[in-house]
This record gives structure tokens, sequence and C-alpha cells, in this order.
């Protein structure tokens, strides 16, 4: 029987979009067809969100990006103003990107393997991609740490992730995690659905350890903030990759800010990359068209593409990367609206 060392050799390695100049091969997109054409319009919206001066962009996230590689995408749009909020699920957030930020890696495998011996060798296999699971609970003490040197109440996942930030400033390996490149950048970063991922334990352990008196998650207060920075915004552009409750999360902040008897407008851009079907009525493979129904898009930028994440993101973040146009963008930093409102986050 091979040992884990036989399978965790070669490490994912993170595509860089700086090296990469897509303008030309993306402009020629816009004269083909089928899902070509579509990628090129949502790269032109894209750079569009970047180009308006009174649009902020909410960056949405879910499916297993950072762990095939696109994590120093988004690193690159955090450093370089492309995005102004992040919306994810828990698992990119803690899993892959805080993870690496701890110094632990994403190994290349197969999934062409006997998963039972992966598991006996405490292996955990995202399709074609291994991970140490004995790194990865090493990595979920790590929150709990953190949850234990808190005082004992309720956060916002934002508040909670920037501590998270905080600590890898101290003590991280990787310089390049987009928790810490938002704590550095002022950018806020949501998780919804925190304990749906390996952090989850974490907070399972520290709320056993002390039943009483402990942190915890407020998801309530997650939407408000969020609503805050729309309200704070007013124009906004979405990039969606993948759907989920990140999609529908970021969306909702308008019928939220009218429910609240504010006036805003509708996201006035929307693109989404997703390989889901729209004809199950579920969410993610809802199309954007169908989410001005509910008043939460407006119709006239918008664009689905249907393509899987690690081919389509790097074209479209890359286009408006070497566009340039965030070289004259204003900093939002809306991180600062809350470290106002609390002496201590």
């Amino acid at each position: 029987m091979k040992t884990k060392k036989d399978y965790l050799k070669e490490t994912i390695q993170h595509i860089d979009i700086k090296k990469h100049n897509v303008i030309s091969l993306v402009d020629d997109m816009k004269d083909m067809a089928f899902s070509s054409r579509d990628l090129a319009t949502a790269a032109n919206y894209y750079d569009m969100m970047l180009a308006d001066k009174n649009c902020s962009v909410m960056l949405c996230l879910a499916g297993s990006l950072f762990s095939a590689g696109l994590k120093n995408v988004v690193v690159d749009m955090v450093r370089n103003n492309m995005v102004d909020a992040i919306v994810s699920t828990g698992a990119i957030i803690v899993d892959q990107d805080f993870f690496e930020g701890l110094g632990y890696k994403h190994y290349k495998g197969s999934q062409f393997v006997d998963d039972n011996e992966m598991r006996e060798l405490m292996i955990d296999r995202i399709y074609d991609t291994y991970i140490d699971e004995e790194d990865l609970r090493e990595c979920d003490m790590v929150i709990g740490n953190i949850c234990d040197s808190l005082e004992h109440r309720p956060y916002s996942s934002r508040e909670f992730i920037w501590h998270m930030g905080e600590y890898l400033s101290k003590n991280g390996k990787n310089k390049d995690s987009v928790v810490l490149a938002a704590y550095e950048n002022n950018v806020p970063i949501f998780v919804p659905a925190f304990s749906d991922c390996s952090a989850g334990f974490g907070f399972v352990h520290h709320q056993f350890h002390n039943p009483d008196s402990h942190v915890s998650l407020d998801s309530a207060k997650d939407f408000l903030e969020l609503t805050k920075i729309k309200l704070e915004a007013n124009e906004t552009g979405l990039f969606m990759v993948g759907g989920g409750v990140p999609k529908n999360f970021a969306q909702d902040t308008v019928v939220a800010a009218e429910i609240l008897n504010k006036e805003v407008p509708m996201h006035k851009y929307a693109i989404q990359i997703t390989v889901a079907d729209d004809r199950d009525g579920a969410l993610s493979g809802s199309t954007l068209k169908e989410a001005s129904s509910w008043g939460k898009v407006d119709m006239t930028y918008e664009q689905m593409v249907y393509c899987e994440a690690t081919i389509a993101m790097p074209l479209i973040a890359g286009y408006g990367y070497h566009k340039g146009n965030w070289k004259n963008r204003k900093k939002r930093e809306f991180q600062k609206m809350f470290l106002k409102e609390n002496a201590v986050v």
C-alpha cells in the first residue's frame, strides 16, 4: 500500500493573471459564438464596472475555487482595487485560503483512485485534488483558538474574518492570502453560511468547552452589514463565480434596503460563471433575468457564462486587470465603516 507521501507530492500552482495579457484573445471571442461570445461580453461588463466611478464591485464565490488554483486571481483583485466586498462560502475562505495562509498546501491528484485507501491515509479528495486531513484539522483548531482569544459574544462573519486576517498578519506563513489581503486593504469578507465548512469544527470545539459563554456567529448581522454596504455604495456590480448562498445573499441586499424603506437601485451590472442548469429551479443555475423579476438585478448589463470557473475566471479577471481601469478607481474600503462603528472589531 502506498503511503501519504506517495500521493502528496505535486502542489497545486495558482495562476497569475498579471503574467498573461488576455485582452486580444478575449476581444477576438466577441466575434465567435456560444460561450466564447458570452465570456467576452461578461469580461466587457466587468471592465465597465471598474471604469464606472460610481460602481462598487461585489465578488461572490462558491465552489472549490482556491484549491483548484484560482486563489491568487482574487488576491490580485483585492490588492489592485478590483473588488470592494466579497461574499463567499466558508470552504473557500477557511478550508482553502486561510488554510494556505497557515502554510499548508493543496496537491495535484486523480479522480481515478481508491477512495477507501484515501480515507485510511487521511487524504481528502476534491475531484482531482488532494488535501491532507491532518493539516485541515490543524487549521480547524486555529479557528477554535481564535474563538478562545476573543470576547465571548455574537459576531458577524465579517468581524470574525477580520480577526482571521489579523491572525495571519502576525502568524501567517504565506502572504498570498485573500483573507490577509482583504485585512490589509479594508475589503470586507462575508461568509453567511460559515459553519457549513471545516471551520465549523473549530466553533464546535470552542462552544463545547465554553457552554455558558462563547463566541457565536450572527447571520442576521451579516445581512444587515452587507445591506449597509449596498446603501453606502448605491450603485453596484456583481461578479459571481458559482451560485449558492453567496449569489443570493448579495442579490438580496436590494430587497433588504426596500424593507428598510430605503431607495437603492437594482444591481447595475451582473455577471455569473456557472455550469448549473436553470431547469430544476435551483438558485445556482437561475438566470440573472430571473433575478430581475425579484427586483434584484437590472437587465441592461447582465451576462451568464456557462463555463467551468478555472477556465472563465482568469480570462474575465485578467481582461479587467490588463485593461487597467482599476488604476483610476477610488478605494471604497468598506471595512472602515464597521471599524468606526466598533472601537474594537
